[in-house]
């Protein structure tokens, strides 16, 4: 049963931390333990592993198999909030059906020698956890951190693994990911949601959230908010009656630029994650304060994660200067290096035109071209009539504008859709991910390209960066001819948006809205823009935040001036101080990424890096690249129901995740050599997209990384050109 811990392990509100920042090392065996200097309060519980755990929420695999509807009435306490996030998050990124594998190849049940319990609850882990901010003093950053002790940790056996969030997730974003793989394995795991979450801040109301969800006035809240606009009272009644019911999220508007303190972060999580197991396990030392007995000496660390996740977790390998980290073992992630000008990529004979972009560069090229991109693919690509409702006419609109502007060519919607299609495979994209430029531009495109904006800016919500907001809008965007229009947020699901929300738009009812769409503010998807006067997804819109990407407007070719320039340079800053080095430090590491990835490509991401990486280090890098086809991005796409059609193509990339954490336990442990880098030939569930089902996930569809793979499936680095096999 959840329960306070004894007052020797709630640990009380701390001094502030220096203005400097963290010290991000961890002290020898026998040393004072040292409380880190930049956490705030610790909250502390136990979890019995019975009516509530670690890992499942007290829900067990079967109960996260349910759904898990908000109720109405009155606002959630902080352990059903906790229980939602845990709920929410686990859905958000695995493919948590039995016919994909959940409950069976893997999930809470599945045991670390394969086995599987399928007796209603298993899966639940007792043991402990810690919650608390970090901060630089001046309670305006306020990073959620959280270690999670396992009552199966061995101090013989102590290791730690990183959790930090993919996505714009809360604390528990990778809750699924390493999360679990940790807490089977016995390992402490260090989480932390790298200062995005669910930091809504709703403007009209001045109500925040606090670090455990529960939701009250930013006054009341002071420094323990978990992200308030920069606002004055004058300021924000201002803004409201400008452009009222908008909403500010963290990610997006904390004037931070939160992805270049990623790696920081998760190194902050490896810190508090050692100070916790200390305070728990290190011998007692004078005046009651423990000693260290668990150090970077007798304590492996393995930097894991999704997506952004899987980001932070380099990164932090890149930054770390004490030793912090053992071994790296990611998938898909978000890494953008810094200079990949002299490199080539060639796969089977052909070389990639474009690549190591960094992401917001190539994804407002994407928030340019897939939705007019998505008509050449038509039919093939799943649900492609519901997903542009409540504007179905939208994509046409879009090659329409695009047309009228040079920006594609040819002479009919045909012709303008196909050269949109090649526009996009000509940047970087393979024709692999396709048949999923709809639903990742319905869902993710505008949005990431929105947050990135005003985050790499550091601007704020007040700036109105090429004219989008955030906010509730009316009707429903999946009915035909929906309202759109800005609407007031309802506040059931608003108190909910800790156990709900997933950190960025669209989410809990929050849309990215069109402030300059004509005749009024609209949701993006029925944006109206000015310049051609059609309903063509905001296409002035997206043009704005292409001409931030380049420094120049891309219709006429003219160099940004004035304001447009000042914010382009601002944006430019900002994304330099996200890029990073490719050097490791012979830090051994495994990046798995799924071919067909359309959000985060894998000749900008994964292979850019590798190179890069190889360029840097020839003959001693340790890093391995493990490229899986008829893999993608987002496994919880794949069940079917509005995306029906990739459970037949796709795998879930998820079991690759496993596998990499596996092996490099394995070489961290046990000497055992790291796989070469390699393609791993997935296994469609269907052969023929056209057949009526597909049949059961089985071991069969996602073969193992090989220890000895055939010569045509190695991935080599040659000369400063990386051969990937078709």
């Amino acid at each position: 049963m959840h329960a306070f811990l004894p007052a020797a392990l709630c640990v009380a509100l701390a001094t502030p931390a220096a203005a400097h920042g963290p010290e991000l090392k961890v002290g020898p065996a026998g040393t004072p333990n040292v409380r880190p200097a930049f956490l705030g309060e610790i909250r502390s519980a136990a979890y019995d592993g019975a009516s509530d755990d670690l890992l499942t929420g007290g829900l067990g695999w079967d109960g996260l198999l349910a759904n898990f509807p908000v109720p109405p009435g009155p606002a959630p306490g902080a352990a059903e909030l906790r229980k939602r996030a845990i709920h929410t998050n686990y859905r958000a990124v695995l493919d948590i059906t039995p016919a994909g594998g959940y409950g069976r190849l893997y999930g809470p049940n599945v045991r670390l020698d394969g086995s599987v319990d399928l007796t209603p609850g298993a899966g639940k882990i007792a043991g402990d956890e810690h919650l608390a901010f970090a901060d630089d003093g001046s309670g305006r950053r306020n990073v959620t951190l959280m270690v999670q002790v396992p009552a199966a940790f061995d101090p013989a056996r102590a290791c730690i693994v990183t959790a930090t969030s993919s996505g714009s997730r809360g604390v528990y974003g990778a809750i699924g990911a390493s999360g679990e793989w940790g807490l089977k394995r016995g390992c402490a795991v260090a989480y932390t949601d790298k200062g995005t979450g669910n930091g809504l801040h709703d403007l009209m109301t001045n109500v925040v959230g606090l670090i455990d969800g529960t939701r009250v006035d930013a006054t009341t809240a002071g420094a323990d908010s978990h992200f308030t606009a920069a606002l004055s009272a004058a300021e924000r009644a201002a803004f409201n009656a400008a452009t009222p019911h908008r909403v500010a999220f963290k990610h997006a508007h904390s004037r931070q630029n939160p992805e270049r303190d990623w790696g920081r972060n998760t190194l902050q999580s490896i810190v508090f994650a050692f100070y916790v197991l200390n305070e728990k396990y290190g011998t007692p030392g004078p005046r009651g304060q423990k000693r260290v007995v668990l150090d970077t000496r007798n304590t492996i660390v393995i930097a894991s994660g999704i997506s952004n996740g899987a980001g932070g977790a380099v990164a932090a390998a890149e930054q770390d200067k004490h030793g912090l980290v053992d071994g790296v073992a990611v998938t898909e992630p978000n890494v953008q290096p810094a200079d990949a000008r002299r490199l080539r990529i060639v796969q089977g004979s052909e070389e990639a035109p474009v690549i190591g972009r960094p992401l917001y560069d190539y994804f407002t090229w994407a928030n340019l071209y897939q939705p007019c991109a998505s008509l050449a693919v038509g039919a093939a690509a799943p649900s492609f009539g519901f997903l542009f409702l409540p504007n179905a006419a939208g994509p046409a609109q879009r090659c329409a504008g695009l047309a009228a502007k040079g920006l594609v060519a040819g002479g009919d919607v045909a012709a303008w859709s196909a050269d949109a299609l090649r526009k996009l495979r000509d940047y970087g994209w393979l024709p692999d991910s396709d048949v999923l430029h709809a639903s990742h531009y319905r869902f993710a495109t505008n949005a990431i390209a929105v947050t990135y904006a005003n985050a790499h800016g550091r601007f704020g919500v007040e700036d109105d960066v090429c004219g989008f907001s955030f906010a509730n809008t009316a009707g429903n965007v999946f009915v035909p001819n929906s309202d759109g229009s800005v609407a007031p947020q309802i506040a059931v699901v608003q108190a909910n948006i800790f156990g709900t929300g997933n950190g960025v738009p669209p989410t809990s009812g929050v849309n990215v809205v069109y402030n300059d769409s004509l005749g009024g503010a609209l949701l993006d998807l029925q944006g109206v823009s000015p310049s051609t006067g059609a309903a063509d997804f905001a296409l002035d819109g997206a043009i704005c935040h292409r001409n931030l990407a380049e420094g120049r407007d891309i219709v006429t070719g003219a160099p940004l001036t004035g304001a447009a320039k000042a914010a382009s340079d601002r944006v430019r800053a900002g994304i330099a101080e996200v890029q990073l080095g490719a050097r490791l430090k012979h830090t051994p590491a495994i990046v798995v990424h799924g071919r067909a990835d359309a959000l985060v490509p894998v000749n900008h991401a994964s292979r850019a890096y590798y190179a890069a990486n190889q360029a840097a280090a020839p003959g001693v890098s340790r890093l391995r690249y493990i490229e899986v086809t008829n893999a993608q991005h987002f496994d919880a796409f794949l069940p079917g129901g509005a995306f029906a059609g990739y459970e037949k193509r796709f795998v879930p990339l998820h079991v690759y995740l496993i596998e990499a954490l596996d092996r490099m336990y394995a070489h961290l442990t046990q000497g055992a050599p790291l796989p070469p880098s390699q393609v791993v030939r997935a296994v469609p569930r269907c052969a023929d997209p056209a057949c009526a089902a597909a049949p059961p996930l089985e071991a069969s569809n996602v073969p193992p990384i090989a220890d000895a793979p055939a010569a045509a499936d190695r991935i080599e680095f040659r000369r400063g050109t990386l051969y990937v096999p078709d």
